[in-house]
């Protein structure tokens, strides 16, 4: 059995902590932290649509996805505009989230998620859709009296957790060095209900089989049941849907 750094089982998710209510200018506003890695998500409505977006549509959702220069060692450049990386992640954020909002339903408005990561020691795409959808929720309830029959409208809860196999064994939840050393990666994103949203899955210099495959999807469920089981506890009577 690999031996992790931190002495968690193969099974275990990195100890999870969240703060609501982190900034108030943000409707929602979130900092999650599993382990080293934290990140702050804030979650932000705009009474305007994307130019591009039909004014009947209902309503839009989008997101950004940062690592502030502090977060890593070495730093971390600044940049105005996102890098590749940072590109393909806050896409998958936004698909991630927009996998559970009723869009039809959100009159007229823009709801814009916001990652930035503060630590960085794996896992800032996966913590970033976790923390999101808690960000989302509160965003939404501050004006759920404009929604029909005061029900924000999101389906569904989402979260996502990375999986992966190092040294032989599939292991859950990696830290940096953990993901460094991988043969395999991979991110899930599942909803509360248990379907899948997304799978990101990538053979470092190796492969994997059916049965590995099989292994990580085990690993990821039993993941995304205990994050949702947090983001129940965290939202309360807020997780209505």
């Amino acid at each position: 059995m690999t031996v992790r750094s931190d002495g968690r089982a193969p099974d275990a998710l990195r100890q999870i902590k969240v703060e609501r209510n982190f900034i108030g200018a943000a409707p929602g506003s979130v900092l999650i932290s599993a382990g080293d890695t934290a990140v702050l998500c804030t979650a932000s409505l705009v009474s305007k649509l994307p130019p591009w977006m039909n004014p009947t549509a209902g309503g839009w959702l989008t997101a950004e996805y940062r690592m502030l220069p502090g977060s890593t060692s070495p730093r971390t450049s600044r940049s105005d505009r996102p890098d590749g990386r940072a590109t393909e992640i806050q896409r998958l954020i936004g698909r991630s989230l927009r996998s559970v909002a009723r869009l039809a339903e959100f009159g007229g408005r823009t709801l814009y998620l916001d990652c930035d990561v503060i630590r960085a020691d794996g896992g800032t795409r996966t913590l970033s859709i976790t923390g999101a959808f808690v960000a989302m929720v509160d965003a939404l309830w501050s004006v759920r009296d404009e929604f029909p029959n005061g029900r924000i409208p999101v389906s569904d809860s989402v979260a996502a957790v990375s999986v992966g196999m190092v040294d032989g064994q599939p292991i859950l939840d990696l830290c940096y060095t953990e993901d460094f050393a991988a043969a395999v990666d991979m991110n899930l994103v599942m909803t509360g209900s248990g379907r899948f949203v997304e799978i990101q899955g990538t053979g470092e210099e190796s492969t994997f089989s059916s049965d590995d495959l099989a292994a990580f999807l085990s690993l990821g469920k039993k993941g995304i049941a205990e994050l949702t089981r947090i983001q129940t506890e965290i939202l309360g009577e807020r997780f209505v849907f």
